[in-house]
């Protein structure tokens, strides 16, 4: 169905957290824009990741906290708009103190998100993957987490922290559990480097919902959904590979050009305009035009105005 005439998911965070419940594992690809969600979808995946790295990047900007809230509010509206499962939202540090928070939170969750992602790193933040971040104190996060908790309704609300690389695992640990206490619904322990170290932290954390990031060119390896279920693991992010995909491709169809002058040996790597069209629901478009346009007609012709 096209987007113009789509109704936003009823009770995402309800939808998202039934998901986790009746699914052994939730793969979920990162998007950056409506038509990466919509196509997330179409290709049957159950809930998609907006990105901060991804749709800062989309911006031409570095992953450092720079994004504003009203950048990300305003792109959670137009995904949630197109894409009917439930959305996770990235908003960083939460934008701010606690009351920042809670409007991060209340507006966010209006804006059709199903879960708001929040790190404990200091600002401005960093890639989570990247060296030199720095964590903010824990009960500084615990405070943040209970004014998300307060503002929600039925949105989850995801804890991350980056304590691995700055304090170690234990730390790390010793973390999430303040976190759980505090109310988060799911931890995501970021930048962890190997399986074991994933099986560990499922083994200390107990039934808490845990979120794995699995990005391209970072401080975990390469570890297959199957792997991160067989560890505990209930969520799977994959955050910014749609991305670096999408650029990788628009920076060889631009060299093909410069270098031979045509676009036609690239025709096979596009999507086709036809596929496109399906994908947005173009006839849609078309119909619910030629709807309106008749019955305008209709009443016009009753009152011998046409």
């Amino acid at each position: 169905m096209s987007f113009l005439y789509k109704r936003r998911l009823n009770n995402p965070g309800e939808a998202l957290k039934d998901l986790i419940t009746k699914e052994d594992i939730v793969v979920v690809p990162g998007v950056f824009n409506p038509i990466s969600a919509l196509l997330v979808e179409k290709l049957g995946f159950k809930a998609a990741y907006l990105s901060g790295a991804a749709l800062t990047g989309s911006l031409a900007m570095p992953d450092l906290g720079l994004i504003t809230f009203t950048e990300l509010y305003e792109a959670t509206r137009r995904i949630t708009g197109v894409a009917n499962i439930p959305l996770i939202v990235d908003s960083d540090t939460g934008f701010g103190e606690p009351l920042n928070v809670y409007r991060t939170v209340k507006e966010l969750e209006e804006a059709g998100a199903a879960a708001i992602q929040m790190e404990d790193q200091l600002m401005p933040k960093k890639c989570g993957h990247l060296s030199g971040k720095k964590t903010i104190p824990p009960e500084e996060m615990v405070k943040k987490i209970r004014s998300a908790v307060d503002a929600r309704n039925d949105a989850l609300i995801i804890a991350r922290t980056d304590a691995k690389a700055v304090e170690g695992l234990e730390s790390a640990i010793e973390r999430a559990k303040l976190y759980i206490e505090a109310g988060a619904d799911i931890i995501f322990p970021e930048a962890l480097s190997s399986i074991d170290e994933f099986r560990y932290v499922a083994k200390e954390l107990g039934n808490i919902p845990l979120l794995a990031n699995m990005t391209e060119f970072g401080k975990t390896p390469y570890i297959t959904v199957e792997e991160f279920k067989e560890v505990g693991f209930k969520l799977v992010i994959f955050p910014v590979t749609t991305f670096r995909a999408a650029m990788k491709a628009i920076k060889d169809t631009l060299l093909e050009i410069k270098e031979k002058g045509t676009q036609k040996y690239m025709l096979e790597k596009m999507m086709t305009r036809q596929e496109f069209y399906e994908l947005i629901g173009y006839d849609e478009y078309e119909k619910k035009d030629s709807e309106i346009a008749n019955s305008s007609e209709e009443i016009l012709r009753r009152f011998n105005k046409f």
